[in-house]
């Protein structure tokens, strides 16, 4: 596959210690991301194993490329992204080779953090943020709870949907969600009414990190779109089921979604998913072809990453009782209709410029079984078919106290899996 080099060797050994067997973080992954120690400002580093290694100071120890010190010493991901892809490769291949090379080790071990020392924040300072709706299966079944006899709108199989979300409300794995409150109207109601959401949910999504710069007014053409991908993270749109259906027309999503999204920490980048690409799955028979603009023989060959993702819930109780947490499902990512180049040549179509450290949304990502369905909306019906829980507690939605993680593992034939790390966070009650 193109791309593939010395750095995805599934047989490459790393000397930190644990990173040889760990699930997530062995030494072909590589992810990027901002962490701080103690007192000490905020610094790039990467994942390896259970550390972190502190990229500002392996670059002081002289074990980058001169061009890319300055670039690791700044407190977010930004400048980096903004570099063309060959600078992000080479970054890489040095990283690769100080967590692998024994006569490198002494100088790179002491810029090694425990992770569980360390404390994540946001990769990027994000300056715009857009949440797609691409997994086929999640708007087929959202839909069909509101229009059975016509489930997806007419446009939906002709152009990537999708909405401006609010960035300044996204928020790094493991701080807590509150509650939301909003008008809701229930259907045999008069009048709506003002409080806490009673139908809040999650939503199963990737996050994809944007690299580059295109000039306002200058579409990206779809065959340089994956350029623009500097890598992706897993994204967990918190929905307030009831809000959003008092106020998603004529407008679409305001308040039933800015309140908070979460993402994992962790950039995983598109050097280190190349081993995962796989073909975009065929649309089905009768489905209009893409125009033009949107369509690339190339994309549909490898536009799709071989993941796995699932949902876990573990509620109060089930903490109090020591239960661990149940999954709610699991599924494949090619289960979306649209390819992110598609969805990113789109967002341009119209000349929209995207700059580094913008964030996409995939949309929810659901599988056509119940047991892949990336939210409660889908799984409990719309909240008529509540799930049971190990202690006998039941959820129509979620519930305060209950933590929701998302994981995700990219897996493939010959090639060394990796993960993505966590996606986190717990319910708080509303103010």
């Amino acid at each position: 596959m193109t791309g593939l080099d010395h750095s995805h060797d599934p047989a490459a050994s790393s000397w930190v210690p644990g990173a040889n067997e760990h699930p997530s973080f062995p030494v072909q992954n590589l992810p990027l991301g901002v962490f701080s120690t103690g007192t000490r400002a905020k610094r790039i580093g990467t994942a390896i194993g259970d550390f972190v290694l502190d990229l500002h100071g392996a670059a002081g120890s002289g074990l980058l490329p001169e061009n890319l010190v300055e670039v690791v010493q700044r407190d977010t991901l930004n400048a980096l992204f903004a570099l063309a892809p060959g600078s992000r490769r080479a970054l890489r291949h040095a990283v690769f080779e100080s967590l692998t090379s024994t006569v490198k080790s002494s100088r790179a071990e002491p810029h090694l953090h425990r992770l569980q020392d360390c404390t994540l924040h946001l990769p990027a300072t994000i300056g715009d943020y857009t949440d797609f709706y691409a997994g086929i299966h999640h708007a087929t079944n959202i839909g069909r709870q509101f229009r059975p006899d016509n489930p997806l709108l007419p446009n939906y199989k002709h152009v990537p949907i999708g909405y401006h979300g609010r960035a300044s409300s996204i928020r790094p794995s493991g701080v807590p969600v509150r509650r939301p409150s909003g008008q809701r109207k229930a259907a045999d109601a008069e009048a709506p009414t003002f409080g806490p959401s009673m139908r809040l949910d999650y939503e199963l999504e990737l996050g994809v990190w944007i690299a580059g710069e295109n000039e306002l007014g200058c579409p990206v053409p779809i065959d340089a779109a994956e350029e623009r991908v500097a890598g992706l993270c897993l994204l967990n749109d918190w929905s307030a089921r009831d809000v959003q259906a008092w106020e998603y027309q004529p407008l679409g999503p305001f308040l039933a979604k800015n309140f908070h999204t979460t993402i994992s920490p962790w950039v995983i980048t598109r050097e280190a998913l190349t081993p995962f690409r796989i073909p975009q799955p065929l649309r089905p028979a009768g489905d209009p072809h893409p125009l033009p603009y949107l369509w690339s023989a190339s994309d549909q060959a490898h536009g799709a990453y071989a993941l796995t993702l699932e949902v876990w819930l573990r509620s109060a109780q089930m903490r109090k009782h020591g239960h661990g947490p149940i999954r709610l499902s699991s599924g494949p990512a090619s289960h979306m209709y649209w390819t992110i180049a598609q969805m990113i040549t789109h967002h341009t179509s119209n000349g929209c410029n995207l700059q580094p450290g913008d964030l996409l949304g995939t949309g929810t990502i659901s599988g056509s079984e119940r047991t892949a369905y990336g939210s409660l909306m889908e799984i409990a019906r719309g909240g008529t078919e509540p799930l049971e829980l190990p202690t006998g507690e039941t959820r129509r939605f979620l519930d305060d106290g209950d933590e929701v993680s998302i994981t995700a593992s990219a897996t493939a034939p010959g090639a060394r899996s990796i993960g993505f790390g966590d996606c986190r966070a717990t319910i708080s009650a509303s103010l």
